[in-house]
């Protein structure tokens, strides 16, 4: 087991990484911005290195600066939690080429999975259904031709896209050059490439996403399915674990193709495989993030795994010590995620009174605390909401009470709107999906 971990990383999940590794007995390093110095992460860890300024690129995407951090806490790991650094495979490689393990998969798997067109096709040939698509699409022309083979609306899809950028519906043939030129123009401008491919539109779907991990052995276990069909503009909401939509025979078959998807890429740690599942319960494969997604706390609820632990424990060789026979999904877990509701300039204010709700099996994670001054750098997630019981009716009246004792002073944030999405009748009945809530 590691003595001592780096956390590339800051915020919430930095919060959550900390607390994992302290009931490992494991020591940990923070590494953070100027602007994050009187942050809840900095003070928690052991030790604390000023990385760079307040900008992501002068500081948590400084590699050089993180590396020497590294080597003069003298970590012997670095965990990137999620976003920032922790898909990035020359991350992943200088991380090996400085002697530090990368506790994440391997970094050809990384940059596998993150070319989208090349993912595409390594899950086709595994035996995973795809979407109908395209190749790689190299002008207007040719994309007009694939338009009008797949039949309109269609999507315009970064080779290198995440996070929802990088996307362009296209309904009617009028529309495709200027989608075309548009979705090129912000890859190229968010990611430094702008290849793109197309994939036919399928509406009225749900957004279900398969947790895996796997060991340094050829072990892979799925551990359940979440439904994020719950969006807006491709920006995931509400979380829940079980999925309702889905049949016992469903789950098996996104557990099946799962496994096999982690098998064909060789894949190690934990990850999650992403679907689409059409009104006849068909899926298909979207993508693999080759890290910890923000919403794990709904699997952990309800398999009752420590996801970061197993991470960890999995990047320094030790084997998985469960069978798919083992894990049972138990009860119904759901997360709402509490966002900054202020725009950038806005939002470098302070927390006046924060009050977090509590009861059995209520967990907020945050890094927010009374009297912090929430930087306008960053993301503006400032906290996630999990609720468990023993059924989602249950879950769902949990969430609502939780959402109502939540008070966040100071900063105007998304918990009413949260609320009025919870107590939907589209949630409640299970039947909301992924144009539920529009732009």
């Amino acid at each position: 087991m590691f003595s001592k971990i780096l956390i590339a990383n800051r915020g919430e999940i930095a919060v959550r990484i900390i607390r994992a590794c302290k009931e490992m007995g494991v020591s940990t390093v923070a590494v953070y911005s100027s602007a994050d110095k009187d942050s809840l992460f900095v003070s928690m860890a052991d030790e604390s290195f000023c990385i760079g300024g307040a900008k992501a690129k002068d500081s948590y995407l400084n590699m050089p600066a993180i590396m020497t951090a590294c080597t003069l806490s003298r970590a012997q790991a670095i965990h990137p939690g999620y976003g920032l650094l922790s898909e990035n495979a020359r991350f992943a490689q200088l991380c090996t080429k400085c002697g530090v393990t990368f506790i994440g998969p391997p970094a050809e798997v990384i940059s596998k999975m993150g070319d989208k067109d090349e993912a595409r096709r390594t899950m086709k040939n595994a035996g995973i259904p795809v979407i109908p698509g395209s190749d790689l699409v190299n002008s207007v022309q040719e994309a007009q031709k694939i338009g009008k083979a797949l039949g309109y609306p269609v999507l315009i899809k970064a080779k290198a896209g995440g996070g929802g950028r990088g996307i362009r519906r296209v309904d009617t043939e009028e529309q495709i050059a200027k989608a075309y030129n548009d979705c090129v123009s912000e890859a190229q401008s968010a990611f430094g490439d702008g290849s793109v491919y197309i994939e036919k539109y399928l509406s009225h779907v749900k957004h279900i996403e398969v947790q895996i991990i796997a060991d340094n052995y050829g072990n892979v276990a799925a551990l359940g399915e979440r439904d994020c069909s719950m969006q807006r503009r491709n920006q995931k909401l509400i979380e829940e674990s079980p999925a309702s939509c889905i049949t016992e025979d469903v789950r098996q078959k996104l557990s099946e193709c799962s496994v096999a998807a982690a098998k064909a890429v060789g894949y190690r740690g934990v990850g999650t495989i992403e679907y689409l599942l059409d009104k006849d319960s068909n899926f298909y494969f979207i993508e693999m993030n080759t890290r910890l997604q923000v919403e794990h706390p709904v699997t952990e609820m309800v398999t009752g795994i420590d996801l970061v632990k197993w991470q960890i424990r999995v990047s320094c060789g030790k084997p998985i010590n469960f069978t798919k026979d083992e894990i049972r999904l138990k009860g119904c877990a759901i997360e709402c995620r509490i966002n900054s509701d202020n725009n950038a300039y806005e939002r470098n204010t302070s927390i006046e009174l924060l009050h977090v709700p509590g009861g059995p099996w209520v967990r907020f994670d945050t890094a927010i605390y009374q009297g912090y001054k929430i930087p306008s750098f960053y993301d503006s997630l400032i906290g996630k909401l999990i609720v468990y019981a023993a059924t989602r009716q249950e879950a769902i009246r949990k969430m609502k009470a939780a959402l109502s004792e939540l008070i966040i002073k100071g900063v105007n944030t998304t918990v009413n709107q949260q609320l009025e999405l919870i107590s939907s009748q589209e949630f409640t009945s299970g039947e909301y999906f992924t144009g539920t809530v529009g732009g």
